[in-house]
């Protein structure tokens, strides 16, 4: 992709969005799964496994902000960005028909998660070299 503006402007969406999502999950997890009708209590084993993946999300936003500014990683920290949103958006899918329709929150994040992943697997495609 000749549009270097274009990349670091998804990459710094995508890591924005998965520190801001990583950070409030990590830190703050009893509140920021009760505002999608998730209770977590004072499970300490439940709290640790919420907290292990809201960490993944937070150094994942991390190499994506950093290849904002070093180019030589877009295209390591883009296919790292489409990875995790896809995998969240499917996870979600996968849920969404064995289980049902979980709380709008849920369904609204599996439309963000979705749309980003394919941003950042169209803006990786559109770079035509991989270094």
């Amino acid at each position: 992709m000749k549009n270097k503006m274009g990349e670091k402007v998804v990459l710094f969406l995508a890591g924005i969005i998965a520190d801001g999502i990583g950070l409030a999950a990590g830190l703050w997890p009893i509140a920021f799964y009760a505002s999608s009708g998730i209770f977590l209590g004072d499970n300490i084993s439940l709290l640790s496994e919420v907290r292990a993946p809201a960490m993944v999300l937070t150094v994942s936003g991390l190499i994506m902000l950093a290849a904002v500014m070093a180019s030589k990683f877009r295209a390591f920290a883009l296919a790292v960005a489409a990875v995790l949103y896809l995998s969240y958006g499917g996870g979600r899918l996968l849920s969404l028909a064995m289980d049902g329709v979980p709380h709008f929150n849920l369904l609204a994040a599996m439309v963000l998660e979705i749309g980003v992943g394919l941003l950042c697997v169209y803006t990786f495609w559109r770079r035509g070299d991989p270094t």
